[in-house]
């Protein structure tokens, strides 16, 4: 029997009007995923007139998106637009070297794939 295997987890610290995202997902992401991440980022940025978020995405686990969590993620990429800075992408399978490319049609932000976790923390300090 395969199992498998879902998992997210969500950090979210700030200096400021300044936020770092951080983000771990595992398996493939659902429209019961984005219930809790929309919230907690809609929280954590109400109140703040212009905030910049830099952002970390650990898809080193990711298997994919179901149809309605991609709707999902399209929505919340063009909510908090022109909020993101920076979205460094830490991913070693071949498909995730396009997220970059595709996200950058609906946020504003620089967005880069990294097979290096160091690397990927490099670029979001500079």
């Amino acid at each position: 029997m395969k199992v498998i295997r879902h998992g997210l987890s969500i950090g979210i610290n700030r200096i400021d009007d300044d936020f770092f995202l951080s983000i771990k997902v595992a398996g493939k992401l659902t429209h019961e995923d984005y219930k809790i991440i929309t919230p907690m980022i809609d929280a954590a940025l109400e109140g703040v007139d212009e905030p910049t978020i830099n952002a970390f995405v650990d898809a080193t686990q990711l298997e994919g998106w179901e149809l309605r969590a991609a709707w999902d993620d399209l929505k919340l990429g063009l909510k908090h637009n022109k909020e993101f800075k920076k979205i460094a992408i830490l991913g070693h399978k071949k498909w995730q070297e396009y997220l970059p490319k595709i996200a950058s049609w609906f946020i504003s932000g620089e967005m880069k794939h990294f097979e290096d976790k160091g690397e990927a923390f490099s670029w979001l300090k500079e």
